[in-house]
């Protein structure tokens, strides 16, 4: 089995998967603005686009703290995500609750990167590395924000239009 494996190189692998969901994100958000019907919607996948460019560029800041170059491992988790994301836009295209699926996709994905933010944050404080904590805590904020915005938006809009269309 090798040597034990420490916490350093923990977080090196789980940067790794962040760094690749980001990317992925990145990717995504277009095709979920693009089937989004309520305006709001579209607004918050472009503001999110664009936030989560500034996450990649954190997260190659941290990469740099620990001395390492930049680079994505296939996250299986975000891949299962966009691909149930991908699932609702085909199934639910033209009908009153894609806008309702689009966001719980998009949540999930919110939760799962606040999830892992945290923890990066927590790893980062125990290693001593105080920058790349900071950095991570400046991410992990603006996720919050996402998701609260995200559910707002859900409550207000999005279940209405569900509900309404539907009677």
């Amino acid at each position: 089995m090798g040597k034990p494996k420490k916490l350093d190189e923990l977080f090196h692998d789980t940067l790794k998967d962040v760094y690749f969901a980001e990317k992925k994100i990145l990717t995504t958000l277009p095709k979920m603005a693009k089937a989004a019907q309520n305006d709001d919607l579209k607004a918050a996948f472009e503001k999110h686009r664009r936030e989560t460019e500034g996450q990649v560029k954190r997260l190659e800041q941290v990469f740099a703290i620990i001395g390492k170059k930049p680079q994505g491992k296939t996250c299986d988790a975000l891949m299962g995500i966009v691909k149930e994301g991908e699932e609702t836009v085909y199934e639910y295209k033209d009908s009153p609750a894609l806008d309702a699926g689009l966001l719980a996709v998009a949540q999930a994905v919110e939760h799962y990167e606040i999830s892992r933010y945290g923890t990066l944050k927590a790893w980062a404080k125990e290693l001593g590395h105080e920058d790349a904590a900071t950095l991570l805590d400046e991410t992990l904020e603006e996720e919050k924000n996402t998701d609260a915005a995200l559910t707002e938006l859900a409550e207000s809009v999005v279940n209405q239009v569900a509900e309404t269309k539907a009677a």
